[in-house]
């Protein structure tokens, strides 16, 4: 806590800090950002795919100079992937090794037990990697929602207490809390317990004016017209009801397109070159193909 308080000692200071890293946030975002680091408390943030979200935990990595570690949540993860497990053939060898100079007693196989059961045979996930960090980190739970109420249920108290109970061994908790930032597509609705343990933050695609500006601090030499005709002709596309509508880092990735080719402004032939840049499913790239007139003129 110590290192965030030097260098954040404000809302402005954060946002400044994030700004110089390449991300840039809304203020009310910047605000709730910095009460979860210094209040310590997990940050839920949720919206559509592709709003920016993952980038959030891994700009305060790198503004703030931590580690990052992420747990890439999927349908049927465990406790084991997520928080820990015993490494099991470790396990068997030491056991053979030591049950053959343990009395067979009610002591000895006691003690081997303690013994089977330390650190040493323990594996860490990416969770208990971040509680025993030796130095603060960021803990990025990506995609939360792929998961299920008996997965959330685990994470309880991390979100709460920040340390992981395990039965065998007994209570670890975080040498230095890290920063806790759990992403959702909102493809579900989470649980009331894990809700409530975190700060919401609801984020959306960028308004026009913000995403010209991400494309400009991307890209600095870039015509200011052209980066707000881009930013423009992206939220058209978002709003024509696409299957996978373009995300912040595509709209980026498109940037860099132009660029190469010397674009100084959109026109159908540059834009009819790019679509593939910018979409990523053949049904999304021939809806937009069919409708550039009416793209450009809303870019225009």
């Amino acid at each position: 806590m110590e290192n965030t308080r030097r260098t954040v000692s404000s809302a402005t200071d954060l946002g400044g800090l994030l700004a110089k890293h390449g991300y840039i946030a809304k203020q009310e975002i910047v605000n709730v950002l910095y009460l979860a680091i210094r209040l310590q408390k997990p940050l839920l943030l949720e919206g559509p795919p592709g709003a920016g979200k993952t980038q959030v935990a891994k700009v305060l990595s790198e503004s703030l100079q931590m580690p990052l570690i992420r747990l890439q949540c999927y349908e049927g993860i465990d406790e084991a992937k997520a928080l820990y497990q015993w490494n099991e053939p470790l396990q068997r060898i030491a056991m053979e090794f030591l049950s053959r100079t343990a009395e067979r007693s009610e002591t000895g196989w006691a003690e081997l037990k303690r013994e089977l059961y330390a650190t040493d045979f323990l594996i860490a996930g990416p969770v208990l990697r971040a509680l025993q960090s030796g130095e603060r980190a960021v803990l990025l739970v990506d995609e939360v929602d792929k998961t299920g109420p008996s997965f959330e249920a685990l994470l309880l108290e991390i979100l709460s207490e920040f340390q992981i109970s395990i039965p065998q061994f007994g209570t670890i908790s975080a040498i230095h809390r890290p920063i806790v930032v759990l992403t959702s597509n909102a493809q579900r609705k989470l649980t009331d317990a894990l809700r409530g343990r975190c700060f919401l933050l609801w984020m959306n695609y960028p308004a026009v004016d913000q995403e010209a500006e991400i494309i400009t601090a991307h890209s600095p030499a870039l015509k200011s017209r052209l980066a707000s005709q881009a930013a423009r002709f992206t939220a058209a596309v978002r709003h024509l009801g696409m299957t996978k509508p373009p995300a912040i880092r595509e709209s980026l990735d498109w940037i860099d397109a132009l660029n190469l080719l010397g674009a100084s402004e959109l026109t159908a032939d540059v834009v009819s070159a790019t679509l593939p840049v910018l979409l990523k499913t053949r049904d999304d790239i021939e809806r937009a193909a069919g409708n550039v007139a009416l793209l450009l003129q809303r870019a225009g």
